[in-house]
């Protein structure tokens, strides 16, 4: 089932995400949720904040970065991360224009390192300890921003921020046209 996506405003973005255990109600099925909703509005990550609910769980599917040259090894980058915990960021921050399906329409270059190493479980409850590094490291980092309660624009300067208060109300308000579903805050107009 396609899930909305919740917008920017939404006070479960700044959440810190609880942690998993595998009793957790219908989490199979939230997981496949995510995954569709996520195709749906032809993102490449999702965390469990941006449809409502403040768990520690992101997915992430970078298959369609493979189509560039060079990236060709994203083709089967399709993760589910429960529990994650970045132990280690290492190498030179670089820029990357990120976008966030919680903002739509809006993008700006954000910095970040070159390489982490997480400690996560995958949908199964099975342990991981791995490294990633650009793309794919880029990625995951976004994605568990999310669930420690943090957004992509307090990655940026506040003279940034500042400049773009009025295209984030706008989204807040609702007044904003996304290509799937959204859940606006209720705010009063």
């Amino acid at each position: 089932m396609v899930l909305p996506v919740y917008a920017y405003g939404n006070t479960v973005l700044r959440e810190e995400g609880e942690e998993l255990n595998p009793d957790y109600p219908g989490l199979q099925q939230f997981i496949d949720d995510m995954f569709e909703t996520m195709y749906d509005s032809n993102g490449v990550g999702l965390a469990a904040q941006q449809v409502g609910k403040a768990i520690k769980l992101f997915i992430v599917d970078a298959s369609p970065f493979a189509e560039d040259e060079g990236y060709e090894h994203l083709a089967d980058f399709k993760k589910v991360f429960i529990n994650p915990e970045i132990v280690e960021e290492d190498g030179d921050e670089w820029a990357f224009n990120e976008g966030c399906l919680s903002f739509p329409d809006l993008r700006f270059d954000v910095d970040r390192n070159e390489r982490i190493r997480i400690k996560y479980l995958d949908r199964d409850f099975k342990p991981h300890d791995e490294v990633y590094d650009g793309i794919s490291a880029r990625i995951i980092q976004h994605e568990y921003d999310h669930v420690k309660g943090v957004l992509f624009i307090d990655r940026i300067s506040g003279l940034k921020r500042k400049m773009l208060t009025k295209r984030l109300n706008l989204i807040t308000k609702g007044m904003v046209k996304a290509s799937y579903k959204m859940k606006f805050p209720k705010v009063k107009r």
